[in-house]
């Protein structure tokens, strides 16, 4: 009886530390209105231009995915279309976020104003503050945790499922001890949320285009690029959200 105990145990282990591996999908929402009213240095002309251009519009959705296994994950656009894009040929930007974990590095493809940038580094340490919320996303209990983006002075409030046991998010978030399954930027002018995840083999889902054109960069070196460029267009009064990732 006791060895029997000590077999169902050993499998209820090997079962645990099963490889997983899949694809996470996920809905981002962006609130332009919102947003729009709390860019409190935009000009008159460009808060009529905002509005003229939405119309009264307020939300815009896109489908993105996150491929993942133990080691790494891949997050860019899906293929499924919304109905904003219905009817429509909309360019996506170029949007490739990569997390290699085992090897503790990042390579994201990038574009913003017109241009595409290659971000190759070392993985650095988000630093998160865990809560003790919870909620269900996409039939998971999660924890909420906060953080903030000093570069675009946005607070940042992921939910993240400690019953995936891996550290990697969509966007640029990753570093929890858990799948980070939804995003809140700002008080919900961005949410990013999963509807749902499939468990499967992947192939070649986590490879990067052999061809990567642009100009390569490191985190620092981006953050910098991104911090004098929202500081330019607050100087001019005008969005700087049109030509970079909010």
């Amino acid at each position: 009886m006791k060895k029997l105990v000590l077999l169902f145990t050993l499998l209820l282990s090997i079962a645990a530390s099963a490889q997983q591996e899949g694809i996470v999908h996920y809905t981002r929402t962006t609130y332009w209105t919102k947003m729009i009213n709390q860019l409190t240095f935009l000009s008159k002309q460009e808060k009529e231009r905002n509005a003229y251009m939405w119309g009264g519009r307020d939300d815009w959705k896109e489908y993105m995915v996150l491929y993942f296994n133990d080691k790494s994950s891949k997050y860019t656009y899906s293929d499924e279309k919304s109905a904003e894009s219905s009817g429509y040929d909309w360019r996506k930007e170029q949007y490739v976020v990569k997390r290699d974990f085992e090897k503790n590095t990042m390579v994201d493809i990038i574009e913003m104003v017109g241009k595409t940038y290659i971000i190759e580094d070392s993985l650095g340490t988000q630093n998160w503050k865990i809560m003790n919320d919870l909620k269900d996303v996409a039939g998971h209990i999660c924890m909420k945790a906060m953080k903030e983006d000093t570069v675009k002075k946005q607070k940042i409030v992921a939910w993240f499922a400690q019953d995936i046991p891996s550290n990697i998010g969509p966007e640029r978030s990753y570093g929890l001890p858990g799948m980070i399954l939804a995003l809140d930027i700002n008080d919900g002018t961005v949410t990013i949320e999963a509807s749902r995840i499939e468990n499967k083999k992947l192939t070649q889902e986590l490879d990067l285009p052999k061809k990567m054109k642009g100009t390569k960069l490191t985190e620092t070196a981006y953050e910098n690029m991104l911090d004098k460029f929202i500081k330019e267009k607050i100087k001019e009064e005008r969005n700087p959200y049109w030509m970079i990732r909010y």
